[in-house]
């Protein structure tokens, strides 16, 4: 009898045990249900600090562009991206605000060294404005403005071909700087070694374009869209994973979905649309990338003024890389 009543209690208590679990449970997955983005209550110390800043930097006099993407993480927590001068992207894992001043501390990337960057800014009426000090203990202050959406509301129509390379000399393009490596050889635009940038004269502002190139082994070069948006051309390994950083992603943000790199000394081809913020590219037949958001500038970019035209301009201080084909047709 002691013997049942004992087995009685531990059926009880363990049937206990399960239905509290079950509520538990039942608990957990209404909290997760409750707790989606879509119901989201935004805290209002930070709801005018979130979504995407174009940010420009004066450093040392010269006014370069920088990006900011501020972000709420669950009920109160700010997170984002971060995009300086050079390099890409960099996820910001806590960005602190206390008192209207957040700040955040991002490790070096490219600039090598050791300690991190801090960022440190505040609202100033609609726009921000605030100080980056870099792991070597450099100061520049900055200030941001919201970065527009770029939406478009009608169909495109396309206009008329532009041959940007007239495969004789350098008519339409300027070099970025008196380091000038590129020259014409046997009608074909040819950078010889790492120096200068190569800028259009023209600004464009939706448009599609088409390219012919190709690189030596090792080397690394890119087109930039509007002059602020890099699609990635370098010598990717063909066996590796796909990747915004690697061959015909947009850097730092967007990876094609699949490795199509033909591989060094090959003629390749790339056919890149750009409207608004969306961007689709075929390369070597495949499209990698297909009307995909590209959220802000990319390192390297030549200014932040997002709502602006821009310029085409190719990397030309990286590497060796030659083009015989370069063709824009704009949108009327």
């Amino acid at each position: 009898m002691i013997k049942q009543f004992a087995y009685g209690l531990a059926f009880t208590g363990l049937l206990g045990m399960t239905l509290t679990s079950c509520t538990s449970g039942t608990q957990e997955k209404k909290d997760e249900v409750e707790h989606n983005p879509a119901s989201q209550t935004i805290p209002e110390e930070s709801k005018d600090l979130l979504g995407r800043w174009d940010l420009t930097v004066d450093k040392g006099g010269a006014q370069v562009p920088s990006w900011i993407e501020i972000k709420l993480s669950g009920f109160s927590t700010l997170v984002g991206y971060w995009v300086g001068d050079s390099g890409s992207s960099r996820p910001i894992s806590h960005i602190k605000l206390v008192n209207g001043k957040f700040s955040f501390a991002i490790p070096p990337q490219w600039e090598g060294g050791d300690g991190d960057f801090v960022i440190e800014g505040e609202l100033a009426g609609a726009d921000l404005k605030g100080t980056i000090t870099s792991n070597n203990g450099e100061k520049y202050s900055f200030t941001g403005v919201k970065a527009p959406y770029l939406n478009r509301t009608t169909a495109v129509t396309w206009g008329t071909p532009v041959e940007l390379f007239n495969g004789k000399d350098l008519t339409n393009w300027k070099p970025s700087n008196d380091k000038n490596k590129w020259v014409v050889k046997d009608g074909i635009l040819t950078n010889e070694a790492a120096g200068a940038n190569l800028v259009t004269e023209q600004k464009f502002e939706d448009f599609k374009i088409e390219t012919e190139f190709r690189y030596p082994e090792g080397s690394n070069s890119g087109l930039y869209l509007r002059g602020r948006y890099e699609v990635q051309i370098e010598d990717s390994p063909k066996d590796r994973h796909p990747g915004a950083l690697y061959f015909a992603g947009v850097y730092g943000f967007l990876a094609p979905n699949e490795m199509v790199a033909l591989g060094p000394n090959e003629w390749q081809k790339m056919e890149i649309t750009l409207v608004g913020r969306l961007v689709t590219i075929v390369a070597n037949g495949k499209t990698v990338i297909s009307n995909q958001e590209i959220p802000g500038i990319t390192g390297g970019a030549l200014d932040s003024k997002e709502g602006e035209p821009g310029p085409i301009y190719i990397q030309g201080d990286h590497g060796p890389i030659e083009f015989r084909k370069i063709t824009i047709t704009p949108a009327k």
